[in-house]
């Protein structure tokens, strides 16, 4: 990774967020799923309390982020890694693809070895074809942006 920093990385239950944790990624999802992407939808779901969240520091900074989802919770049949971001200032240094790579080695080891299912925007295709994850459907329109089913075999 050429952040020339090391990322830190916690995964927790919702019930096992410190309150700064909490506070500080609803924040970063809030700057760049509301504010960056000029999408008014509400972010905080009740699905954050069925999530393990995965949370990537570096120092006292928020890098990346994402939750995670035992099967059947999110999608039939499968696991699921969602709402993953990495803070603008951190893009394009591998922080994402090590958020990622990291996040499925925690499903692994939390829910064991299965199928992972992602809701991904479209743009990011190539990224997640990256990681292993393939197209499985059409385009669809969720809050404005153009998402696409994307399923990564259990390895």
């Amino acid at each position: 990774m050429s952040t020339n920093h090391t990322i830190q990385w916690v995964t927790k239950s919702f019930a096992d967020l410190s309150n700064i944790e909490l506070y500080t990624m609803l924040r970063l999802r809030s700057e760049v799923f509301v504010v960056e992407q000029n999408c008014v939808y509400l972010d905080i779901d009740k699905n954050d309390l069925e999530a393990h969240h995965t949370l990537g520091w570096i120092g006292n900074e928020l890098a990346a982020t994402t939750r995670l989802f035992d099967k059947n919770i999110m999608y039939d049949g499968y696991q699921s890694i969602g709402r993953v971001l990495t803070a603008p200032k951190y893009r394009r240094t591998g922080a994402g693809k090590e958020l990622m790579n990291y996040s499925i080695k925690e499903c692994e080891r939390l829910f064991g070895k299965g199928p992972i299912k992602i809701g991904a925007q479209f743009y990011l295709k190539k990224f997640y074809s990256e990681l292993g994850f393939e197209q499985t459907g059409e385009i669809y329109l969720e809050d404005g942006i153009d998402h696409i089913p994307m399923i990564r075999a259990a390895k």
